[in-house]
């Protein structure tokens, strides 16, 4: 027989086992070992495993929030209890102002995966409502967890959702139904946060949900949808959009169309009590033909009805599957005729409701201007108005137009938002008192050209007879994000430079989402409003490699110089969200370095083969290292090794809200990261002559000389005090230097590890 302490699990020959950890015996000839308080053992463990113990609480939870998502992460426990079976649960209640008043949240809420039984320490929380006060438990479990009589162990966390989004749409009402028609209403949002634009109602079959949605809008809280099914469930979802954006989707609302024999009896009960006001002896002879005949032009005008539904969705899918919560973009080209791409994308502007104020610059197709645009029943908004210059043929009409059928398919606040299209006949109005400026500029000359007076003559067959051409999009009034920031050069501080980084992110995720690869992704192509909010523009480019002395992207109207573009799409042409995700890093640098010409004066040959050779741009000055590093991971010369926008997005967002992570400037880090996949060549300097030569700041020469900097050892020492003392005073030549001070630090590191090779 066993001793105490020790066991044995079947009987016969077999020699006793010690017991295993956190078990024991008190008994002579035990076949199981009892667990010490506080550990289990689980129906399915052996004797021979050890008991365990319940995990204790998980940690570091975090969120990231925008307006229809809530991502919550969380660190595993520190003790998991000796078990590797390790599971989360999380909790969702809703609370007031006193967190101690909470309750749970019911079916509302959706958890991606699941909020139980999770593998992965994270969770998706959608369909959440605005302006409330959310708390979080998160739990650890494992297989002994429900054996275990102690308080659960969980971390919790508080949540308030957007306070700028507008509220959710509360209670929608049933008006009436037809056989193909309901009418809904509901109360405008409790908190708007600005003037309601209008109303989006998605609605689908609830039978067909995961096939396709239809949606349309409405300026006022109700709405009649029209096109619908006899005697068909439908699920609807409103949303609002107001000057604060869009909220996030109402709850689902379930109503049901009539069918034939409702409508019939309803029919003919006012025709009766028609019939019966008016002539009052009307036999029922007469009652039963009056119904049979207003029945049966009923029954004409629905197959009518039907027939011209089903022609109207076969010409808007255009052979595209629409599925919902999914927005793909349409390629126009796709399109046999591309003004059906303009007129399904983008809305028509009687032009008499423009008011042209004054010219702001010249595009690739002719001018853009500045002015004003009436909105039926509201005030004037500033908008922005490309004009198409005069004497245009078709194709250049098409090309312009393109940009519009483009934009017309975006709807995000990092997106420029296209107001609408003219192509119609007619004169904006202009001011008087910039009469002159339009004159000396142009403007108006190419509107008479591109509107000849009649008896003069007439144009070549391939030029437009008469129709000014605009583009109105919302007006954006700082401009574009490079010459905005050379202008503020050192006023902003490094969060706010990673706001507006973030929300070229934001915009370039929607655009990846979409499937659209933008392919000239560049400080230039981002416009700036007052509220220093960043929109992605310019779209309406056709890109073609042609042969071209500095190997750059020639369109109709001007190049793309190639200092923004990834490898594999100037060697072979392989556009996709990896190469805009390049041309995000170097986005990145011009918005830290304060609208710095990329690779500065090095001709885009120079440019092309050091990408090649590994280099890669060094950080500029004051540039977090976490940045730094996200510019080098954009730049990967393996396009799959690039992180996605989703990830960019991501990780700004940990950076916005842990703001001490950016503290560690790139100057101050010892060792630099090697550029992404493979240990760069650095360029060989010899002397601090060279080194200047190089990055252009010869003019410095005896500056460094005079003060001891005479080795490159010394130079790369220096520091920015150092570099200002020596009489350095122009702040783009401070940060030049500095710049390029990182790259020789990586160089006299890489020689003193490897050493040169004669």
């Amino acid at each position: 027989a066993c001793r105490p302490g020790f066991y044995k699990a079947f009987a016969g020959n077999v020699k006793c086992s010690k017991c295993p950890p956190h078990s024991l015996t008190y008994m002579e000839a035990t076949s199981v070992c009892q667990c010490e308080k506080g550990y289990f053992r689980a129906e399915k463990d052996p004797p021979s495993m050890a008991c365990t113990r319940p995990p204790s609480a998980p940690r570091n939870v975090i969120f990231n929030i925008n307006e229809t998502a809530l991502m919550l992460e969380w660190s595993p426990p520190s003790d998991t209890g000796g078990r590797k079976d390790l599971t989360y649960s999380v909790i969702c209640k809703k609370c007031g102002s006193d967190t101690s008043q909470c309750e749970i949240c019911g079916g509302g809420i959706r958890f991606i995966p699941r909020h139980t039984g999770l593998i992965n320490s994270s969770v998706t929380v959608l369909d959440f409502v605005s302006h409330v006060n959310y708390t979080f438990e998160i739990e650890a479990m494992n297989g002994v967890s429900e054996l275990s009589f102690s308080p659960k162990q969980f971390t919790a966390i508080t949540v308030t959702t957007d306070q700028d989004a507008p509220s959710l749409i509360g209670m929608v009402r049933k008006d009436w139904a037809s056989q193909n028609s309901i009418a809904l209403s509901w109360q405008e949002p409790d908190f708007p946060h600005g003037a309601v634009l209008d109303y989006e109602i998605k609605y689908y079959e609830k039978e067909h949900e995961q096939l396709s949605y239809s949606s349309t809008r409405s300026k006022a809280p109700s709405v009649i949808v029209t096109g619908l099914k006899p005697a068909t469930k439908y699920i609807f979802h409103i949303r609002v959009r107001t000057a604060a954006g869009y909220s996030g989707y109402s709850q689902k609302f379930e109503f049901e169309t009539g069918d034939e024999t409702s409508d019939m009896a309803a029919e003919q009960g006012q025709i009766l009590v028609i019939a019966t006001a008016a002539v009052g002896g009307f036999t029922l002879l007469v009652i039963l033909t009056l119904f049979f005949l207003i029945t049966g032009r009923c029954q004409w005008y629905i197959k009518a009805k039907m027939k011209s539904e089903e022609k109207r969705r076969a010409h808007l899918q255009n052979g595209h599957l629409r599925f919902p919560g999914i927005k793909t973009y349409i390629d126009p080209d796709t399109y046999e005729d591309p003004s059906l791409a303009v007129h399904e994308f983008a809305k028509e502007i009687d032009p008499s409701r423009i008011r042209i104020e004054r010219v702001i610059g010249a595009g690739e197709f002719g001018e853009v201007c500045s002015g004003r645009l009436k909105t039926p029943g509201k005030r004037e908004i500033p908008v922005a108005i490309k004009t198409l210059k005069g004497g245009y043929v078709d194709r250049q009409r098409r090309d312009f137009l393109r940009e519009a059928s483009i934009m017309g398919q975006f709807d995000h606040p990092n997106i420029i938002r296209l107001e609408g299209v003219v192509t119609k006949r007619s004169f904006p109005t202009i001011g008087v008192k910039s009469l002159s400026r339009f004159l000396r500029a142009g403007f108006l000359n190419s509107i008479l050209t591109s509107h000849p007076v009649s008896g003069g003559g007439s144009l070549p067959p391939s030029i437009s007879s008469g129709r000014p051409v605009m583009i109105v999009v919302e007006y954006m009034e700082n401009g574009s994000l490079d010459s905005f920031l050379r202008k503020h050069d050192g006023h902003f501080t490094v969060i706010q430079l990673v706001g507006m980084l973030r929300g070229i992110a934001s915009g370039m995720k929607y655009l990846s989402d979409m499937g659209y690869v933008h392919r000239d992704l560049a400080a230039r192509n981002i416009l700036v409003n007052s509220n220093l909010m960043c929109k992605v523009s310019d779209f309406g480019l056709s890109r073609v490699l042609e042969d071209d002395p500095e190997a750059a992207y020639t369109t109709s109207g001007g190049k793309i110089p190639i200092r923004w573009t990834a490898p594999e799409a100037i060697a072979y042409r392989k556009f996709s969200s990896a190469s805009d995700a390049w041309s995000y890093g170097i986005v990145m640098w011009e918005v830290m370095s304060y609208g710095e010409r990329p690779y500065w004066e090095m001709s885009n040959q120079d440019v092309i083969l050091s990408i090649e050779e590994g280099y890669r741009l060094p950080a500029p000055m004051g540039c977090p290292a976490s940045l730094h590093q996200l510019m080098l991971h954009c730049w990967q010369k393996e396009r799959n090794h690039r992180p996605k926008f989703s990830d960019i997005v991501s990780f700004l967002d940990k950076l916005i809200r842990n703001p001490s992570t950016l503290h560690t400037l790139v100057e101050d880090v010892l060792v630099m990261p090697d550029s992404p996949g493979e240990v760069p060549e650095y360029p060989l300097f010899v002397s601090v002559s060279d080194w200047l030569d190089s990055i252009k700041m010869g003019q410095y020469k005896n500056n460094f000389m005079a003060a001891g900097f005479t080795t490159l050892d010394m130079v790369s020492r220096m520091s920015i005090d150092d570099i200002r003392r020596i009489g350095v005073v122009l702040i783009g030549h401070q940060r030049r230097i500095v710049s390029s001070l990182q790259t020789l630090r990586l160089h006299m590191m890489h020689i003193q590890e490897k050493g040169f090779h004669v």
